[in-house]
């Protein structure tokens, strides 16, 4: 009784072992790289949202809403961070998904909002 137990035992190890390495990747050459050959076969395109120098047009409720009298000269905002600005009477809903973008003027964004500059910095609710 006790050697069939080993037995069964034994089998039972040696099946698990077949199975698990029936599923290895078979190609060890790569050197931890095999995931960049799946990214670039990928046939996805990029979003035209992810494209967007500058961000996108908000689909989301703002966050906050900002108004900009003529003297303004700087925005600050956050990555990410959906607002509601303001100038001249006329407001748009964005989005600023432009983290690691050089400051840029705000009329790239919004024609008309001369001399303002959009300073963009990390959002501090996806800190590590």
């Amino acid at each position: 009784m006790k050697t069939t137990l080993i037995k069964l035992s034994f089998i039972a190890a040696i099946g698990g072992v077949a199975a698990t390495s029936a599923y290895a990747h078979p190609d060890y050459t790569e050197a931890g790289s095999h995931w960049l050959n799946h990214v670039s076969e990928s046939n996805a395109q990029p979003s035209a949202n992810q494209l967007a120098p500058f961000g996108y047009k908000a689909v989301a409720a703002p966050g906050r809403e900002i108004t900009l009298s003529g003297e303004a000269k700087y925005l600050n905002v956050n990555q990410l961070e959906t607002v509601r600005i303001t100038v001249d009477g006329k407001s748009l809903d964005w989005t600023f998904d432009t983290l690691g973008t050089r400051p840029f003027a705000l009329s790239e964004v919004i024609p008309g909002a001369k001399g303002v500059t959009v300073y963009v910095s990390k959002n501090p609710d996806f800190a590590g």
